[in-house]
């Protein structure tokens, strides 16, 4: 559907002061919610001090950072009063350097988000036309093309940012409708007029954490998902192995306090109750990928709410150089507009997440294997008679799993760790948040087809463990699961491709279109 006619749907998000959520930035992102700048008269005023201050300072003679002085290392360059107005169209344009895929429109819209909160918290010297100007673009659906490669994380995302810098003045290229076109006719066409960037503003849009920031936001949205996902899948993993719920017992885990992963067994609780459970000659204790899972999980969903903390705060903060106090009449130079926090928050992320990925393709080879899988055909194949000889469910299926849960393995690298010294030894320290967030999103992109792979695999298990076992009764929950999946996915009782189920799988992942737990 065009997000045109989802507006009359969608809830509005205020941009002033006040604190906003990763779930509002996601919204955004996913055109669940519009953007607008506050009209209150107080906002606005407050806004328009900061300019008016660099203003009286520019005509005083005053020496601005990056106003009156070359940036980065140049600042000891003074800049004549002529050509001041100038230095922000030189400092968007020698960054329009980026390479790589471009961010896609909900990043986009992300990243747009982002920043507008930074401004909008009143530190950063930029009049209100320019931040009506980005709620503008957002409103018209006319979103910068932004290359994703470019960025070491400090002095913040200068060079992706350089190209919202550039269309708010009606140049370089948007996306419109999902087609590129050139931002020129485009602002020309909505009737939108370019900006002429005001002395400090090149510098506030570009110099700051709004690319890693939008995508961190974005990454945690999709990680906290797969937390509940992959629980789900553990529960009905247990009950295709015909595991052992008393695993997950209560008092069990409340000796061990670590309150996600506490919540994590719950959650395998409410989908597994152990009064049907009889040993039976079955082990006592299941392996690792499936005892253990709420260990897994819980680090992931024990970390969420320090990923919440970290990603909110640079969300709300003012993250550009210099800080301009308007009230105070001060500048402040510093280096707000390092990513630390979110290069530490998407490296940790990445390896919670991409764990979940090798905790799925252990659960996935135990149920593939007709050694450990209790009872179940190799391969969870669902021929019978004489045409099982040449039927191989999902043989292939779980050497794909493995494929992707290594490529995620091998992304868990803490991007931070590879700080480069650049631009003449100024920016000799840098966060790579940029590039830590990059890495977060593929590995949840890989995470994701793991889980889809999972999916079609349990959604097999539990369906010939019915079979094999009629009298095992499911959870009312499991029960809603696998006949949500059966709608989807038939089970495999002759050899198929399943490229087709895996991406409506992928879609509704993405979509996060199961209800999972409370």
């Amino acid at each position: 559907m065009h997000l045109a006619d989802l507006k009359h749907t969608r809830r509005t998000v205020r941009f002033d002061q006040s604190r906003l959520t990763i779930e509002d930035v996601v919204d955004i992102a996913q055109g669940r919610a519009d953007a607008a700048l506050s009209d209150d008269p107080a906002f606005r005023a407050m806004i328009a001090r900061g300019a008016d201050f660099l203003d009286r300072l520019l005509r005083e003679d005053g020496t601005i950072y990056g106003v009156t002085t070359g940036y980065g290392d140049s600042c000891t360059v003074t800049v004549p009063p002529e050509l001041v107005a100038d230095l922000p169209h030189h400092l968007y344009t020698y960054h329009g350097c980026g390479l790589g895929e471009h961010f896609s429109p909900p990043q986009t819209r992300a990243i747009m988000a982002a920043r507008l909160a930074s401004l909008s918290k009143g530190y950063s010297g930029v009049s209100v036309a320019l931040l009506e100007q980005i709620a503008r673009l957002l409103d018209a659906g006319l979103l910068p093309l932004i290359p994703s490669e470019g960025s070491v994380g400090a002095s913040g995302d200068l060079t992706p940012l350089s190209y919202l810098a550039a269309v708010l003045c009606g140049e370089r290229e948007v996306w419109r409708d999902g087609v590129q076109v050139p931002a020129a006719q485009a602002l020309q066409e909505a009737g939108i007029a370019p900006l002429r960037l005001r002395p400090k503003e090149g510098l506030a849009i570009m110099n700051g954490t709004a690319v890693m920031t939008a995508l961190a936001c974005l990454a945690y949205d999709r990680a906290s998902y797969l937390s509940r996902l992959t629980t789900r899948i553990t529960a009905m993993a247990s009950f295709a192995l015909d595991g052992n719920a008393h695993h997950f017992d209560e008092v069990l885990f409340s000796v061990k306090p670590h309150a996600g992963m506490q919540q994590v067994a719950a959650w395998l609780r409410s989908d597994l109750p152990t009064t049907q459970w009889e040993r039976n000659g079955k082990r006592l204790q299941d392996r690792y990928s499936i005892r253990c899972a709420p260990h897994v999980i819980g680090v992931l969903s024990d970390a969420l709410p320090f990923f919440r903390s970290a990603i909110e705060n640079e969300l709300n903060s003012a993250n550009d150089n210099p800080i301009i106090d308007g009230e105070g009449e001060r500048v402040l130079h510093g280096g707000h507009f390092y990513g630390g926090h979110i290069a530490f928050a998407m490296d940790g992320m990445k390896n919670a997440v991409a764990n979940l990925a090798d905790l799925l393709d252990r659960q996935m080879a135990l149920l593939v294997d007709s050694r450990y899988n209790h009872g179940l055909p190799a391969n969870l194949s669902g021929a019978t008679g004489v045409r099982a000889a040449i039927n191989h469910g999902l043989k292939a299926l779980q050497i794909s799993s493995s494929a992707w849960t290594a490529e995620a393995l091998k992304l868990t690298m803490p991007a931070s760790v590879f700080s480069r010294s650049t631009e003449c030894h100024n920016q000799d320290k840098v966060s790579m948040g940029t590039i830590a967030a990059r890495d977060c999103l593929r590995v949840l992109d890989l995470v994701e087809q793991v889980a889809a792979a999972l999916l079609i695999t349990v959604r097999q298990g539990v369906w010939l463990r019915l079979r094999h076992n009629p009298e095992a009764a499911l959870h009312p929950q499991l029960a809603q699961m696998q006949e949500a999946l059966a709608a989807d996915i038939a089970a495999v009782e002759e050899d198929r491709r399943l490229d087709p189920e895996l991406r409506v799988l992928l879609a509704r992942i993405r979509q996060q279109e199961w209800e999972l737990y409370a």
